[in-house]
């Protein structure tokens, strides 16, 4: 049943503007809503078809004379993480993360809008307020949860949500065959931790004890220094014309 719903959908082009990742070129994207009964199998066929999801919108690029942004899943029950993985891994285990519902709070938003400063300065989510991140959170028709990372204390080691501080957070899908991490923010200060890398190591771990073969880190772009870091994470299936290809 769900093919026919996915072929029901209406789709929609947004208007061409710069490009995020690549410069001098232009991006469009093809989009429709996520809303209503069937919106978790249709975002589980458009994940597969190398959507992604914002609030109640699942786009991918449409670009013309352009296909460099290619959609990119881990192989997560076939993945060993390399030695300097191990290292990052050894070097955050004083965090403790939380599984939890996504439910936004001023903590999150305070480390959010810290890394955006850092990290994104220019870009026009620097002007999201309280009330915009918690759309981004909440505003969600599929099973969505957060993943809080933070510092360990008494009360981690009985098995209570610690109170400790907030170092990271994960916007995460759970979809049918997988995790599919929409959005990932962290202590833009804590360099030597690499938080990037550890949260999708967290979340490939995760999707192990899950039964769920996949991870979706979303587009990788060659060419795009910020991209590049996701050709690391192998084996790895990549969307192409011919459909997902195995990376090793």
């Amino acid at each position: 049943m769900t093919r026919p719903i996915a072929e029901a959908q209406q789709f929609y082009l947004t208007a061409p503007g710069p490009c995020p990742y690549l410069p001098g070129r232009q991006e469009r994207k093809v989009f429709t809503q996520l809303a209503g009964p069937h919106s978790a199998p249709l975002n589980d066929i458009l994940s597969q078809g190398g959507f992604r999801r914002s609030q109640t919108i699942a786009y991918r690029p449409a670009c013309d004379r352009c296909a460099a942004c290619v959609s990119v899943r881990v192989c997560a029950d076939l993945f060993s993480p390399t030695r300097s993985m191990r290292r990052i891994t050894q070097r955050n285990r004083d965090l403790v993360s939380d599984w939890r519902d996504n439910i936004a709070t001023t903590d999150q938003y305070s480390l959010f809008y810290r890394y955006l400063e850092e990290r994104h300065s220019g870009g026009g989510m620097l002007q999201m307020t309280v009330l915009d991140y918690s759309l981004m959170v909440e505003d969600s028709h599929v099973e969505t949860k957060l993943v809080e990372y933070r510092r360990r204390t008494a009360d981690s080691a009985t098995g209570r949500r610690g109170d400790g501080e907030l170092i990271a957070c994960a916007l995460t899908d759970v979809l049918a065959d997988g995790l599919s991490m929409v959005y990932s923010f962290f202590d833009p200060e804590a360099k030597d931790r690499s938080l990037g890398t550890f949260i999708i190591l967290d979340h490939i771990e995760r999707a192990k004890r899950l039964g769920k073969p996949y991870v979706y880190l979303g587009y990788w772009v060659e060419g795009s220094r910020k991209m590049a870091y996701k050709s690391r994470f192998r084996p790895q299936e990549r969307l192409t014309m011919r459909g997902w290809e195995r990376f090793c």
